[in-house]
């Protein structure tokens, strides 16, 4: 029997055609484009290329499924283990029901909602931060291209595109991600320990308030943990079956990955671990036509990569005073110590669970003793161990990434969510090491401790959600929504820094700054009545002293305008939020809004006319 080898891999043109494209590419993404070329491929034709790669991703699946389905069209739906959908449907309803939907971590999930709203209305990759209604329509005025990867909000586009323009559309898609994800974690379970151990991996997670949390968002982290099982699933099929449909389908759910999260890309590298331990396996380098385009499909995510050496302020590190650099070594002993107490924190301070960190934490030292072992004898594993052995090496190298971040505080409100990837390779650890286990009472105990986990601590934390109260521009984000909700119109201008919110729900909005530098231009709109009112949204700090009130840098809007108080509520002690109404905009003492005089109205309707279309050309001039 010949033993595996690369060399008849590398005698492959096939593969040297790949690897010129892939280097060609490589080189023009993230050198020969200039800076400002790149970003406005990235916002023209960053749509069509996740497009074209979302197409291939769904006829490989088709491909390599098809026959699948055919044979459970065929048979019906007696094959299918309804229990287990039962028990996935229960897992995904208690993670809902609890949370209130809305836009949670709010820079990422605006930024998002913004991004996917060009993409729905002019297939642009842009972040509206200026709009206006005119004349009934809606027009974006202004935006920029955000860093954040491109794959959520092109899928939140489709939903628009399917339903309707709605922010919260966003909250539809995470809710069946959420029942997707757990659909899959009971698939792996399943596969790596039997059925029971697929509802184990379900009660795990029904029972993390963070993943509540985040499914009732509109962020990205559900997708993130979807794209990862579902490429984890996908290898381990190319693993069993070698052929040309599920590699393709493998490495496009893989592109696809990378395009959720920054720190995605990581898991690239188990993926290219288990196609190129196959090649090796069979002494041979498969790869279809569409591999060969991958690359190209991929150049605009080099070249959004670009804002990071283009905009000072892409790593935030300005929000976190007295770090210099984003990844760093030395950053490990701290963030270890906040990662600790995220897992093991009080669950009204943290949205963690006791069941899962600790079974998890136990599991993943055996786990790693297990793969060590495993190495040499991969060729004689199941599949799924395989890829879990591969995807180890990801899982790992994520959490070491978040440990040298200089924001890598899991504790923080923020920064929560990075860690559910770890606490997927929890879940999994945990899963493969019941493989040791062949008795049914080992796995049936657990079950029942994740599900007491589920009842004594989930339900109870995620009811109350006391952890959500110490993040203000959550709870600020909430205030403004239901002050969107409540208004009979929506032709009204608002002024926040947080403009991206208003705009994303078609409100005329703009950045403060424009009542500092386009003061004309709002006393334009005043003056003719353009919008039914004009707010400002300011946030006070409270001195705990002398009970005086200080706005917020940033939301001072200046001594000539006269703000009436419309509402105004405190949020988190010391603080005050406010949305006040401009009544009149001033020149020291002259109030600049009063109505002209009245002017004779021209009898010719040509004149008419022409004084309409003056009118409307400066009314573009003038918008916020």
């Amino acid at each position: 029997m010949n033993r595996p080898s690369f060399a008849p891999v590398f005698a492959s043109r096939r593969l040297w055609l790949f690897a010129f494209i892939s280097l060609v590419c490589a080189c023009t993404g993230f050198y020969l484009v200039p800076d400002k070329v790149a970003l406005d491929v990235v916002t023209y034709a960053g749509y069509w290329c996740v497009l074209a790669a979302f197409v291939l991703f769904i006829y490989a699946l088709w491909r390599t499924f098809g026959a699948d389905l055919a044979r459970l069209s065929r048979d019906g739906w007696r094959r299918i283990d309804w229990l287990s959908v039962a028990v996935v449907g229960l897992g995904g309803t208690v993670l809902l029901v609890h949370e209130t939907f809305g836009f949670k971590i709010v820079m990422d999930e605006l930024m998002l909602a913004g991004t996917s709203m060009s993409m729905h209305f002019s297939r642009t990759v842009l972040t509206p931060f200026r709009g206006n209604d005119i004349h009934g329509v809606f027009v974006i005025v202004e935006g920029m291209l955000d860093k954040r990867p491109l794959f959520f909000p092109f899928l939140e586009s489709l939903v628009h595109d399917l339903t309707g323009y709605r922010p919260e559309n966003a909250f539809v898609l995470n809710a069946i991600l959420t029942f997707v994800f757990l659909g899959l974690v009971n698939g792996i379970g399943r596969m790596l320990s039997g059925r029971t151990a697929g509802w184990l991996g379900v009660a795990l997670f029904a029972g993390l308030p963070l993943l509540g949390q985040n499914a009732t968002g509109g962020g990205f982290e559900l997708l993130n943990l979807v794209m990862i099982l579902a490429t984890l699933l996908l290898g381990a099929r190319y693993i069993g079956r070698r052929d040309g449909d599920s590699l393709t389908a493998l490495v496009y759910s893989a592109l696809l990955l990378a395009q959720v999260r920054y720190e995605s890309p990581v898991f690239l590298i188990p993926v290219a671990g288990i196609v190129l331990w196959v090649w090796w396996q069979e002494g041979r380098a498969l790869l279809p036509w569409p591999l060969l385009v991958a690359p190209v499909l991929m150049i605009h995510g080099a070249l959004h990569n670009r804002i990071f050496d283009t905009r000072s302020t892409a790593w935030q590190l300005q929000s976190k005073p007295g770090y210099l650099k984003p990844f760093s070594l030395a950053y490990i002993p701290d963030n270890l110590k906040h990662a600790a107490l995220f897992f093991f924190g009080k669950s009204t301070d943290q949205p963690n669970s006791y069941v899962l960190s600790a079974l998890g934490c136990v599991a993943i030292f055996f786990f790693i003793l297990l793969v060590a072992k495993r190495l040499a004898k991969l060729p004689g594993e199941p599949p799924v161990s395989v890829a879990v052995v591969f995807f180890t090496i990801g899982f790992a190298l994520h959490f070491g990434l978040m440990m040298c971040y200089f924001w890598g505080h899991f504790d923080d409100a923020v920064i929560r969510r990075l860690s559910l990837p770890t606490h997927l390779w929890m879940v999994i650890a945990i899963l493969a090491v019941l493989q040791q286990f062949p008795r049914p009472a080992v796995v049936r105990t657990l079950l029942g401790i994740a599900v007491l986990g589920v009842i004594v601590q989930g339900v109870p934390s995620m009811a109350a959600h006391a952890y959500n109260q110490e993040y203000l521009v959550g709870l600020e984000t909430a205030w403004r929504r239901k002050f969107i909700a409540e208004q009979p119109r929506k032709d009204y201008l608002m002024l926040d820094n947080d403009s991206i919110l208003w705009v994303a729900h078609q409100v005329s909005a703009a950045p403060i700054e424009s009542a500092l530098n386009r003061r004309d231009a709002l006393v334009f709109f005043m003056r003719n009545h353009v919008f039914s009112n004009m707010y400002v949204f300011q946030r006070y700090m409270i001195d705990p002293d002398t009970g005086k009130k200080t706005v917020r840098d940033g939301d001072d809007v200046g001594p000539n305008y006269v703000l009436e108080t419309v509402r105004e509520e405190s949020l988190q002690l010391l603080t005050l939020t406010r949305i006040s109404r401009i009544k009149e905009i001033k020149d020291g003492p002259n109030v600049l809004t009063k109505p002209e005089p009245d002017h004779a109205v021209p009898k010719s309707k040509a004149e008419m006319e022409k004084d309409r279309q003056a009118y409307f050309e400066n009314f573009l001039r003038q918008l916020p």
